[in-house]
């Protein structure tokens, strides 16, 4: 079968490329899938270049988030037929035209998606539940301010942030992902290159961020730290900006605010129950139209590098999608 494998680790994705491996085999508690779509996230990348918390050993063919038929299944499935139609998540192996699934790490395919929009909302949607529910315990009328929002990720948090009743603000370093957010709704909107702090607190009547979704890091945490609200919540997400940030712990505790780590597959390992409460809430809201995955960008299977390329200059708008 075709697959998208990295051969070696290397900063510039060089190790990384098309080739023809063998078709996995399910063993036993787990199903294959013929892949329809596969959506890219960043930790796809991150683990290409060595950066990602977990390292797999080269050769690996990297791909969380995928959506396809079950074609064959391994001793012991009993809850699963061949011919359904599902999404599930590995931290490896999407990027291929076929993949091995645990069977209890699948769910059937949303009826109201697309493949792209089944792929599209698992990691995403699901970091962001962990994040603003299971992390921040984020409030109707609270404000949230989403960084990176126009980013799979991001897109994610503000759809979250609105259906709980919060209000987003959502930032971008381009204008032109700005406009997009307000094509889907977004109401308040602002470019971090003017700066935010006082636009911030000027949206919520001076009072600051209840919670901030950061995915960025950098620069931009360091800002937010400053235009957090008493009892806040910063959420670090990652740091597509390049720049792990630090902070001066007067900060928070003058502020009263609290910094929050995020890793959604983590928090499902160590909570295994709470997990899997987690990937049903999220999947009711997006079966019952509450949360709408939004897939900017379709690709092929020859054009995983592509995706990355776009990703790491940060020109995607919600999700990209790899379908074979």
């Amino acid at each position: 079968m075709r697959a998208f494998v990295c051969h070696a680790i290397s900063d510039d994705l060089s190790g990384t490329g098309l080739a023809e491996i063998a078709t996995p085999q399910p063993q036993a508690g787990e199903v294959l899938i013929k892949v329809k779509a596969t959506s890219v996230n960043f930790p796809d990348i991150l683990m290409c270049q060595g950066k990602y918390q977990f390292k797999p050993d080269p050769p690996f063919t990297p791909g969380l988030d995928c959506a396809g038929e079950i074609v064959a299944l391994g001793a012991g499935v009993t809850d699963w037929a061949v011919g359904d139609e599902i999404v599930g998540g590995a931290r490896l192996g999407g990027f291929a035209d076929f993949a091995v699934l645990s069977a209890s790490a699948i769910q059937l395919k949303p009826p109201n998606l697309s493949w792209e929009e089944a792929a599209a909302y698992q990691a995403a949607y699901l970091t962001a539940y962990v994040a603003l529910v299971r992390r921040a315990n984020l409030q109707a009328g609270e404000t949230l301010l989403v960084h990176g929002a126009a980013g799979g990720v991001g897109l994610a948090a503000v759809q979250l942030g609105l259906h709980l009743g919060a209000r987003v603000i959502a930032t971008s370093a381009s204008p032109t992902k700005l406009q997009a957010l307000r094509d889907l709704g977004v109401e308040h909107t602002l470019l971090v290159q003017d700066g935010f702090r006082e636009a911030v607190k000027a949206l919520s009547g001076g009072r600051g961020a209840d919670v901030v979704f950061d995915p960025v890091g950098g620069d931009i945490f360091d800002e937010s730290v400053r235009c957090m609200a008493f009892d806040g919540r910063l959420l670090v997400i990652g740091f597509t900006s390049g720049r792990i940030p630090t902070v001066s712990v007067n900060m928070p505790l003058i502020k009263g605010f609290s910094i929050m780590g995020v890793r959604a597959g983590e928090y499902g390992r160590q909570f295994p129950e709470r997990g899997r409460e987690n990937a049903k809430a999220v999947y009711d809201l997006v079966a019952d139209g509450s949360l709408k995955p939004h897939v900017g960008t379709v690709f092929a299977l020859t054009e995983v590098r592509a995706a990355f390329d776009l990703m790491i200059a940060r020109q995607l708008v919600g999700k990209a999608v790899i379908v074979p």
